[in-house]
């Protein structure tokens, strides 16, 4: 099921917003919602990037954060056809349809960090209210694009990362190619280089403070679980 917004002004409607609940990857119940946001209290913009295997290919997604609401999270994903995996070099030549995944963190982190157990790291960008509002209408009108006229992934033109890059450009002041682009389990060196994450810890100490995977098991249960996975992050200093 696709998701769509309706932007009325400062509310937005979305639906088939995704909440499964997973007993074990490959057993859950199916449950789309739908959800209504103020724009006027989005505040914070989110980076999780995962990894499935140890190597220098992962996954990367935001969350958009409301202080009067659970955050809404954004995946751009493939969906393969049942007992299909991904391929990377299948998905230059047309092979998976690309999807924008609209859904909450209970389902889309958790499922990830604990069911698939990837290895899981969140670190919260440094952005400006006003600017998180632009980013977050950018990704929402791909939402209804996509829902219109579906797409083809792109490993190297149309995939998470290269995506997340494409719509920051057109906010901010827009930063040349970069190999960690394409390369993305790397990507997070790459903002700690252009200083829109926290730079006042090294990197690999900031690195080791933003693997969340013991604290979505340990609170995965828990009613503010998006609070708690946040809990111990470092500040993001001015």
């Amino acid at each position: 099921m696709l998701p769509r917004a309706i932007v009325d002004g400062d509310r937005v409607h979305l639906t088939a917003v995704r909440n499964f609940t997973y007993r074990t990857r490959h057993d859950f119940d199916i449950r789309y919602e739908e959800r209504e946001v103020l724009l006027s209290h989005l505040q914070t913009v989110d980076l999780f990037v995962s990894y499935w295997r140890e190597g220098p290919v992962g996954h990367t997604f935001l969350s958009f954060g409301f202080d009067n609401a659970p955050p809404v999270s954004i995946s751009i994903e493939t969906r393969p056809e049942m007992g299909e995996g991904f391929d990377p070099i299948a998905s230059l030549f047309k092979q998976f349809e690309l999807i924008y995944l609209v859904g909450n963190e209970h389902d889309l982190v958790g499922s990830r960090a604990i069911h698939r157990n990837e290895a899981i790291f969140l670190y919260r960008i440094r952005i400006t209210p006003e600017n998180a509002r632009l980013l977050f209408l950018i990704y929402l009108e791909r939402v209804n694009e996509i829902y219109d006229q579906p797409e083809w992934y792109h490993l190297l033109s149309n995939s998470c990362t290269i995506n997340i890059i494409r719509y920051a450009n057109r906010i901010g002041p827009s930063r040349g190619f970069d190999l960690r682009h394409f390369l993305n389990g790397f990507i997070d060196r790459y903002i700690y280089a252009t200083g829109l994450i926290e730079t006042d810890l090294p990197f690999d100490e900031l690195r080791r403070r933003s693997r969340i995977n013991d604290v979505v098991h340990d609170e995965y249960d828990a009613p503010d679980f998006s609070e708690r996975i946040r809990a111990g992050l470092p500040t993001i200093h001015p």
